[in-house]
């Protein structure tokens, strides 16, 4: 044997081939990333549509037109109340898409597109009536859908913030492996309920019983529909709340123990608030979700909507009300022409409830940032 000659490189033994594996890697990386592109660029689209049919909105030459009506006693300061009456009735016959060529037969200049704009806006958020589809009295008080809106879904959280928090508690806390490897699963089943099934369950099956405790109950009310409601937002309350429960250290629990505390001294002092953030936001999300149900409150709560008044009329769960998703739908139903300025106003609902939801969600996250609690 020769004295010269070395042992083999042991590095090159063994070198696996990644090429295609680093080749399917960057294939994954680009699918992924285009997913991610077409969602991103999907909820782009849907907040640019609701921005620029919401200016359409308030735009409308419908808004210019009206307020040169109300401009009238202020031009014509020396005028009667009756020629003031005739000048308004000369003003509402033209056609609103042709008041700057109207100047002349009127003798008054019209209002400016800007400020059409935002005399829109104020009666937007200052008329105490919703009446978009009438044809000469009509008004645009968003707050009547709001109020409406907010209601069923108080009455929906009064409903299913108890109850979902003491489901959590009980399948964190109390009950067995087997038993809520039982009752979970059923609990769960109610978020796959159609929303329509709730609303008729509350139309035909709620509102009936409750009428025989409550004889003013009309058919179409509030209470029936955020009872409902309630129901269907239970699911979401108990599992998130059980999940931010289940998530505290066992450490927490054992020290309460051994310094005294019951189980239900050790749940309330120490769980429920090492949970809290997790708890809150699950009540926010489930907020959200109320707030932009539709097929429960459209069925069950009725499409009435009721003035902003004196005599707090509109916060009567016991008669029918109109929220923003049933108005919505009302008219996507085809209760006005494609294209009118009552069709247009579902765009400037739909940015209400989008603002709202949003709104809600920032809450949501910046709450959990906030109160989280952290462990080592």
């Amino acid at each position: 044997m020769s004295s010269d000659s070395s042992p083999p490189d042991k590095s090159s033994l063994w070198r696996p081939n990644r090429s295609s594996s680093r080749r399917v890697e960057r294939i994954v990386r680009i699918v992924c990333l285009i997913f991610a592109g077409i969602s991103i660029l999907t909820t782009l689209g849907i907040v640019l549509s609701l921005i620029f049919e919401t200016a359409d909105f308030f735009s409308d030459p419908f808004f210019r037109q009206a307020l040169w009506i109300d401009r009238l006693p202020d031009l014509l300061p020396d005028a009667s109340e009756a020629q003031i009456q005739a000048v308004g009735e000369q003003i509402q016959a033209l056609d609103p898409t042709q008041l700057s060529s109207a100047t002349q037969a009127v003798g008054l200049e019209p209002p400016s597109p800007i400020a059409g704009f935002f005399y829109a806006i104020t009666r937007f958020f200052s008329d105490r009536r919703w009446t978009p589809l009438f044809a000469n009295d009509t008004d645009f008080g968003i707050f009547v859908l709001i109020s409406a809106t907010l209601m069923t879904t108080t009455i929906a959280l009064i409903v299913a913030v108890p109850l979902g928090l003491l489901i959590a508690i009980f399948l964190s806390e109390y009950a067995t492996p087997k038993l809520r490897q039982v009752l979970k699963p059923i609990l769960e089943l109610l978020a796959g309920v159609p929303s329509v099934v709730f609303g008729y369950f509350a139309l035909l099956t709620v509102t009936p019983f409750l009428q025989r405790l409550i004889p003013s109950l009309q058919g179409f009310n509030a209470l029936s529909a955020g009872m409902v409601l309630g129901v269907s937002i239970l699911p979401l309350v108990a599992s998130l709340s059980e999940d931010a429960i289940n998530a505290v250290p066992q450490d927490l629990r054992q020290g309460a123990f051994a310094m005294g505390a019951t189980k239900r001294e050790t749940i309330q002092a120490v769980v429920i608030p090492a949970a809290l953030s997790g708890i809150v936001a699950s009540i926010i999300l489930a907020m959200s979700r109320a707030i932009g149900e539709t097929m429960i409150v459209t069925l069950a709560a009725g499409q009435n909507p009721q003035p902003i008044d004196g005599d707090l009329g509109f916060m009567n769960p016991l008669i029918p009300v109109m929220t923003m998703t049933a108005f919505i739908v009302q008219v996507s139903l085809g209760d006005a022409p494609f294209g009118s300025l009552a069709y247009k106003t579902i765009f400037a609902v739909g940015m209400a409830l989008f603002l709202i939801t949003l709104t809600l969600n920032i809450v949501s996250y910046w709450f959990v940032r906030r109160f989280r609690e952290k462990y080592d």
